[in-house]
């Protein structure tokens, strides 16, 4: 394929968890009905996994009301807010086409035991993505096109003072409780425990 192609594609992708056939995923999707645009969630098991690049896909299949639902999403679609992996399926198959033939708890796939290889495997997607966050945004001046970087040390300031004043006038406000006279009539009221002599 032309490199080009290649390059535009590539700024297409979007950032997914990793997830395999047999994987249990809830796939949060906007559906648009009529003027209306909500978010719809599909659970279920992913049976497979095809293509590359933009055009990865992957298909989910579920039991609603006793029947086999599946639904194919294009991996990097602009549609889909959220890909979340409920729990990993111990399967030896890509292509898990032997759910269409069962139904009931013949259908279910068998959970894979935690092993230690995927922590490692989410802490460094956090890492990235708590380094994306960090790098601080630049903006763009629409009059001239300049590039305006903040400055972090300007910022950290500037959020603190706001902080320490609030706390000053939260503790002016708020002035030490002295008992009123309800309190103290409600405390005479009590009758001491009798003793049974």
């Amino acid at each position: 394929m032309s490199s080009v192609i290649e390059s535009i594609e590539r700024k297409q992708l979007r950032r997914r968890p990793s997830f395999q056939a047999g994987d249990r995923v809830r796939v949060h999707f906007q559906v648009v009905e009529g003027t209306r645009r909500r978010t719809q969630v599909f659970d279920g098991v992913v049976i497979k996994i095809q293509g590359n690049g933009a055009r990865e896909t992957f298909t989910v299949r579920k039991q609603s009301f006793g029947v086999g639902v599946e639904r194919t999403f294009p991996l990097h679609s602009p549609k889909i807010e959220k890909v979340e992996v409920a729990s990993r399926g111990d399967v030896r198959r890509a292509k898990l086409y032997y759910l269409r033939d069962r139904v009931g708890r013949a259908a279910r796939v068998r959970e894979r035991q935690y092993t230690g290889a995927e922590e490692h495997e989410l802490d460094d997607m956090a890492d990235a993505q708590g380094l994306q966050e960090e790098a601080p945004a630049e903006a763009i001046v629409p009059e001239t096109g300049e590039v305006i970087a903040p400055q972090p040390e300007e910022d950290a300031a500037v959020a603190e003072q706001p902080i320490d004043e609030a706390e000053a006038a939260d503790a002016e406000a708020e002035p030490a409780e002295e008992p009123t006279a309800s309190t103290e009539q409600a405390e005479s009221d009590e009758v001491p425990p009798a003793s049974n002599s």
